[in-house]
């Protein structure tokens, strides 16, 4: 079965999620792509033979469209969701889910009322074989109980657009998935402080941030953001058991010695660092809407139990650094495990 894919948004990650659905997995076809730019929809869906479609509405509505994948702005996130699943369509969200809890929270109600799971959102993180190694380690219970995790995200520049709440929603919201999937724990609060300011900012930027989260089972998690660091993309994460710990591998390079020098490059863009999880996301996803399975990907609660996470550590921002628990409704048992 080819599973026929439109597409909510022609921006650049919408181009790049087409052409990994149409050159890089197998089994997916793009048959109707929508944007607000009516021009660029149009340049997008000749280039891999579909259909544009004037509204995200008729797209969904499309008799040649099987499943959904949004990548439109965020605000408008919610309303496509909400219509994929009122459709009994399969839908891949590209974070977030929603802009506000409180209509993440109506994504997972109408969904609990289609009674299986039809969504899936873009935490790319739980794909990366290094993080999946790490499961595998804590899974098998080898280092004892999880006590602290530490963790970088690191980004060479950012635009003029950045603002400092970004630091939480666009950027450290990433650790708070994968955070919670490795730990299989929820996150109860946060506190985000900021140290001495690079020179390197934007001067309505504050950059670096520290954050600092603690989960229901009493684990402490420190992450420093820092988005102008210069010299590249550098994820890092290490998580302290009782017996041992466990830390994400850096992406494979080659090592070059020369003029008594010994040293690798460390990437320069998020895309280049995930672009197997990528790849490796969307051919799962397929794989489980072609067999009319449900999505074993971050599910609607993961992309509620994000946003309200992050919305605290904003609290915590710009309240000076007060430590802001998190108002999480309790998990329902449609979404199975702890987090």
């Amino acid at each position: 079965m080819t599973v026929r894919v439109g597409v909510i948004g022609a921006g650049m990650i919408g181009q790049d999620h087409t052409r990994r659905l149409t050159e890089v997995v197998t089994g997916a076809a793009v048959t109707a792509v929508t944007d607000i730019d009516t021009l660029r929809a149009a340049e997008v869906a000749a280039r891999v033979g579909a259909t544009a479609l004037p509204t995200g509405a008729d797209l969904i509505a499309s008799p040649d469209v099987d499943a959904v994948l949004v990548t439109s702005w965020g605000p408008t996130h919610a309303e496509h969701v909400l219509n994929a699943i009122a459709a009994g369509k399969p839908v891949f969200c590209e974070k977030p889910l929603a802009t506000t809890a409180e209509d993440c929270l109506r994504i997972v109600e109408a969904e609990r009322a289609q009674g299986r799971r039809l969504v899936q959102v873009g935490f790319m993180r739980r794909f990366d074989a290094g993080y999946r190694q790490m499961k595998e380690v804590l899974s098998t219970g080898s280092l004892g109980a999880p006590l602290i995790v530490h963790c970088a995200h690191r980004n060479p520049t950012v635009p003029e657009s950045y603002h400092s709440a970004m630091a939480a929603q666009d950027t450290a919201v990433h650790e708070i998935d994968v955070l919670r999937w490795l730990l299989d724990d929820e996150i109860v609060s946060a506190q985000v402080v900021t140290p001495r300011a690079t020179s390197k900012r934007f001067p309505h930027l504050k950059d670096p941030q520290i954050m600092i989260f603690e989960t229901s089972e009493g684990v402490r998690i420190d992450l420093e953001v820092f988005v102008n660091c210069q010299y590249g993309y550098d994820i890092q994460c290490e998580v302290v058991g009782e017996d041992g710990l466990v830390r994400l591998p850096d992406p494979a390079a080659v090592g070059v010695r020369t003029a008594a020098r010994h040293g690798t490059n460390v990437l320069q863009d998020w895309k280049d660092r995930f672009a197997e999880a990528f790849d490796t996301e969307f051919r799962e996803w397929v794989a489980s809407v072609a067999a009319g399975t449900e999505p074993t990907g971050p599910s609607s609660w993961d992309g509620y139990a994000a946003t309200v996470i992050t919305d605290a550590a904003v609290r915590s921002l710009e309240s000076g650094g007060e430590l802001v628990t998190t108002d999480m409704k309790p998990r329902p048992a449609f979404y199975g495990g702890t987090a």
